[in-house]
């Protein structure tokens, strides 16, 4: 018997711009529920193959760094064409302590730290 990770949720002052910047990122469809939240799932369908992420609002700004992120491959591309590519949606380059590692720290429109990691998937 064990738990299955299902959904990851990321509180936003902001669900529906957090939520498209993330659907933008992993080309996922993003859907409103009638709740006022957002969700993605890599077919737009809430049975998709997990994980869904998930976006609720909350009243509160991020405060301090992450205790929980996500890392991300770059697929199709290296990972300086792929940096581009989350600079040029909105990400922002962040500097959490890291030294000479082989990811990069960025940050989605309400700061929320996540990695791009050196190595394609597809490779």
């Amino acid at each position: 018997m064990a738990s299955l990770l299902r959904e990851i949720v990321i509180d936003c002052e902001d669900p529906e711009r957090v939520g498209r910047f993330w659907a933008s990122v992993l080309e996922w469809p993003l859907v409103e529920s009638e709740s006022g939240f957002y969700w993605l799932s890599s077919t737009g369908d809430y049975t998709a193959a997990p994980p869904l992420l998930v976006f609720v609002p909350v009243p509160e700004s991020k405060a301090g760094k992450n205790r929980l992120h996500i890392d991300l491959n770059p697929s199709g591309c290296d990972q300086a064409e792929e940096l581009e590519r989350l600079l040029s949606l909105g990400a922002r380059q962040v500097d959490v302590g890291q030294v000479d590692v082989a990811w990069v720290v960025l940050a989605d429109p309400e700061g929320n730290e996540f990695c791009l990691l050196g190595r394609r998937v597809d490779a």
